[in-house]
């Protein structure tokens, strides 16, 4: 019976291997592919139906996708107008209006061919200076939606024709006015499968806004509407073609779209290295965002979303921004089209230089540069907020703290810009321990009020200083504002003598296999940092000399994140912003502390010297040194204006 068993299990094992062949594992579960013939596997050809839709795949991710396509098409036209209206967040309709130069009736099944572009001939890909250059766009829309394509040259007859799942109808004659009209109906109908990884309508349409919004900043001088026909009709976003000189047409642009508080709080940029040119606005630290939706990068006109730019844009805000504030700007790099890869990505929102390296130093030192130009500005939003804070005080509010070991004092006396002594000012006597301000009866020199901020005139708090300009007043955080003066003077120190190192006693040795030679090719800039690091065998090398200012030091964590760096980004910046963070803590320790009393040429020092010092407009945290409020907000406190 058992041996019967035996023979009736293993009769059954090889008729289940016979019918499922080698797709089985050993326990006897099938691996075989359902569209596939579980006999010898046969190569076939596609048809042009699948491999449109597999194309659609790749670029037509969503609707915000299509529209994309569309309008860069628009764009490369020559079109000064471009109207887009969507319905349903662009899946029940797509509609793109432009005045280019349009299609003829006779090529207009061409157009909605695979591959088939008036961008490029094919000679080269690396010399583009257009949008798009692959010719996949129409036909895969015409794929996965229902697509009609209405079009006029300037020497012609208007055209349409009608596309459906793949399948192309015929030409015939319509009326229409110069230019383009797309249609694009019932997206991914063929391929219903994709409508359920869309995301709701009003996400949809955001992505939608966000991609005309993008491609609006790189084209300043071409009108763009956006238009949402879900229930009735609705303009969401509309600008005018600018005009005047490149940088008016991208600061009225970018007013229009990013909002006024933007561009008065944003610093111009133009920065050149190696060929590359860097142009733009990029804001002030003080004017950090809480997110990175406002950070727009362009190369050679194209907006895009890459990691070595984005990663660029926050290395030069790292020593004034703390980790949870992020940076707004719009920056735009121009090169000769052959120093750059756009044909990296199926959407063409990542791009790859030839010298990544030149790249990212350009971002970095054009800012840095930049931010240092503006001195001691401040964005003018922090008045604002403190206007607002007045006429509606929040309740229960409690502060944020940014600085290590400062704890609150004591509500105490307010003190004079020139008191010396205990004696209270015969006009002010009875107010000897209220928190109300004292002025002294004699004004200091009126000259000091001409500076840009102004005269000292009282302390408030045994911290905040108020000064006196020519037209508001000045309210300084002494603390945080000696602070960033402080670190400063520490990083020009460090700069001109070099960075201390301390030898190890004995070398400490850290294994990095085939990581070493890429550390290895660096030591020169590590050193400069005082990381002193040479080849010890194959994978490994040795740590011989760390940075004295960062004590003791686990070497092998240390070049393990470095190493990590590297690969992600290129560039490793990991040891300096630890020696930096190292000197904000010295700065933060010696600076003025909350609860001293200041003099009169104490404070006005102080004042001077954030005029003459380089980001005196923020701590080291990104907070704000300084509130300007001029005289006519004040006066409106009072409903005096």
């Amino acid at each position: 019976m058992v041996q019967g068993s035996a023979d009736w299990c293993d009769f059954w094992a090889r008729v289940l291997w016979t019918k499922v062949g080698r797709n089985a594992t050993p326990s006897g579960m099938s691996l075989a592919a359902p569209n596939i013939s579980a006999s010898q596997p046969e190569i076939r050809r596609l048809d042009d139906g699948a491999i449109n839709r597999i194309a659609a795949g790749e670029v037509v991710e969503r609707p915000a996708s299509a529209v994309k396509e569309l309008v860069e098409n628009a764009v490369d036209a020559g079109a000064t107008r471009i109207t887009v209206t969507v319905a349903e967040g662009g899946k029940r309709l797509i509609r793109v209006e432009d005045d280019g130069c349009g299609i003829s009736g006779e090529q207009l099944p061409l157009a909605l061919s695979r591959h088939a572009t008036s961008k490029i001939d094919g000679s080269d890909l690396l010399n583009i200076h257009t949008f798009g250059f692959r010719g996949e766009a129409l036909a895969s829309l015409a794929a996965v939606g229902r697509l009609q394509i209405t079009s006029r040259p300037k020497d012609g007859d208007a055209a349409t024709l009608d596309a459906a799942g793949g399948a192309v109808g015929l030409v015939r004659p319509a009326a229409g006015k110069l230019g383009t009209v797309i249609e694009l109906r019932d997206l991914f109908y063929a391929t219903p499968a994709r409508l359920k990884f869309l995301r709701t309508d009003r996400g949809e349409m955001q992505a939608v806004s966000d991609v005309v919004k993008r491609l609006a900043m790189a084209e300043p001088y071409v009108g763009f509407s956006l238009v949402d026909q879900t229930d009735a009709t609705r303009t969401v976003f509309a600008v005018h073609g600018e005009t005047g000189r490149p940088e008016e047409a991208l600061a009225a642009r970018l007013r229009a779209i990013l909002g006024r508080d933007f561009i008065e709080n944003a610093i111009p940029i133009d920065a050149e290295r190696e060929g590359l040119h860097l142009t733009g606005f990029a804001a002030l630290p003080t004017y950090s965002r809480g997110s990175a939706v406002h950070q727009y990068l362009f190369v050679n006109g194209r907006p895009v979303r890459d990691k070595l730019l984005i990663g660029a844009l926050r290395a030069a805000y790292s020593d004034v921004l703390s980790r949870d504030r992020h940076p707004a700007a719009a920056l735009f790099i121009d090169c000769d089209p052959e120093r750059v890869d756009v044909n990296v990505h199926p959407a063409k929102s990542e791009v790859r230089f030839r010298e990544p390296g030149v790249a990212r130093g350009l971002i970095v030192s054009g800012l840095r540069h930049a931010l240092a130009e503006a001195g001691h500005r401040a964005s003018s939003t922090v008045a604002g907020e403190t206007l607002g804070a007045f006429r509606a005080p929040a309740q229960n509010a409690e502060p944020r703290v940014y600085q290590m070991d400062r704890s609150r004092q004591p509500q105490g006396r307010v003190f004079s810009a020139t008191e010396h002594s205990t004696e209270t000012p015969h006009v002010l006597s009875g107010f000897e321990d209220s928190a109300s301000a004292r002025f002294d009866a004699d004004p200091v020199e009126d000259n000091a009020v001409n500076f840009p901020l102004g005269a000292a005139r009282a302390q408030l708090h045994e911290n905040f200083i108020v000064a006196q300009t020519k037209d508001g007043m000045i309210l300084v955080d002494a603390h945080a504002a000696h602070e960033r003066l402080v670190y400063e003077r520490l990083k020009a120190q460090m700069t001109s003598a070099g960075i201390a190192r301390q030898a190890l006693l004995v070398p400490e040795i850290v294994e990095l296999g085939e990581d070493a030679a890429q550390l290895l090719a660096m030591s020169d800039e590590l050193l400069a940092l005082g990381l002193a690091i040479e080849a010890f065998g194959p994978g490994a090398v040795a740590v011989r000399e760390t940075p004295a200012i960062l004590g003791q030091v686990a070497c092998a964590k240390l070049l393990a994140d470095i190493v990590d760096e590297l690969a992600d980004q290129g560039k490793s910046g990991l040891l300096k912003s630890r020696i930096d963070a190292i000197l904000s803590r010295v700065a933060c320790h010696g600076s003025v502390r909350t609860g001293r009393r200041m003099r009169a040429e104490e404070m006005n020092a102080l004042l001077r010297d954030m005029e003459a010092t380089p980001l005196s407009g923020q701590c080291n945290h990104g907070r704000p040194t300084y509130v300007e409020l001029k005289l006519h907000d004040i006066e409106k406190l009072f409903g005096r204006r």
